[in-house]
């Protein structure tokens, strides 16, 4: 009987990761339906038939596995939600300094930006404003600006 916390319980969107226990179980005909085991049983219901031979199910924007498969998924999982986070924080900052900073390196207004994106803009526009290339001192303290806040927003440096 699987009620030992052998189970992991990911929610890449929250940042959740736990360890979790199999809770109540009933037999549907012989397909076994689970719920998790408190605080998170409302998770459910499940075929825990389908996660024991699977390695992992979704529920909602949760991932229930493994320990084994995660230890064999985590990285694009974290990768993955990552990715979605960053997608969802640059969607929400529309204002108008954010739109003027895309203005400034010729970045579309509405779509959602990458670092690599942002740097290769940067390095585009710097061959020319630079003033060793004939640019202005001030075009390219704008670029550099405009540049360093867009990646700013993804906690590296630029």
């Amino acid at each position: 009987m699987p009620n030992k916390a052998d189970w992991v319980i990911w929610n890449g969107s929250m940042g959740i990761l736990d360890t979790v226990a199999i809770g109540h179980i009933e037999d549907d005909g012989g397909n076994r339906i689970a719920f998790l085991a408190p605080p998170y049983d409302v998770v459910g219901p499940f075929s825990l038939d389908e996660l024991e031979t699977q390695g992992r199910i979704a529920f909602g924007e949760c991932l229930v596995m493994s320990r084994q498969r995660w230890q064999e998924d985590q990285v694009g999982l974290r990768f993955g939600a990552r990715e979605k986070r960053r997608a969802v924080l640059f969607r929400w900052d529309m204002s108008d300094d954010a739109k003027a900073h895309r203005e400034v390196l010729n970045l579309p207004r509405q779509s959602v930006l990458s670092p690599s994106e942002i740097k290769s803009a940067f390095r585009r526009l710097a061959k020319t404003a630079h003033p060793d290339a004939g640019g202005s001192s001030e075009h390219y303290r704008r670029i550099a600006e405009a540049r360093d806040v867009l990646l700013k927003r993804f906690g590296g440096p630029p």
